[in-house]
């Protein structure tokens, strides 16, 4: 199947019309990662559950973030790019999707998010972009500046986070 051989760590669970649950790759774009981008993700990337609908595929599944979980003020405000029923906020408008597409282009896009997500509660960007990072490199070096950052603050202090 596609998603699986895309998204190894995506298990198939047959809960209402199905959804895949698990965690998405760090980096699935195609360009190579920066530099910095394990320590500005904690090594991980998003965990999701990928809720399929009744509907599907003439709309999308709902994809939730599960780790990190945005905080419920965030599903209220359109910078962090979440609905305000918590799932992610991919497309401009709902109609952008392609039923003849492939789900593994949204889970893409998901992981994509969650590099952003970590940009944005770092202050490294002020609100999530309009075209994601996905097809846009532009802020591939904030990434990278980010950790070097966070570096020099580790060794200044003996402490680190990540998001």
């Amino acid at each position: 199947m596609e998603v699986t051989a895309q998204f190894p760590d995506l298990r198939w669970a047959q809960a209402g019309a199905g959804e895949w649950q698990g965690r998405l790759p760090m980096w699935p774009l195609d360009r190579l990662a920066p530099d910095g981008l394990s320590d500005v993700l904690g090594g991980r990337g998003l965990q999701v559950a990928v809720v399929y609908r009744q509907a599907y595929p003439m709309v999308p599944p709902r994809i939730y973030p599960l780790a990190p979980r945005p905080e419920p003020v965030e599903c209220t405000q359109t910078r962090w790019h979440v609905n305000g029923d918590g799932s992610l906020c991919l497309y401009r408008t709902e109609t952008a999707w392609d039923p003849r597409g492939s789900i593994c282009d949204l889970l893409v896009k998901a992981a994509a998010w969650r590099v952003e997500y970590a940009l944005v509660k770092a202050g490294a960007l002020p609100a999530m972009t309009v075209n994601g990072i996905v097809s846009d490199p532009a802020h591939d070096e904030l990434i990278a500046d980010l950790a070097r950052h966070r570096a020099k603050g580790d060794r200044a202090t003996g402490s680190g986070t990540s998001l």
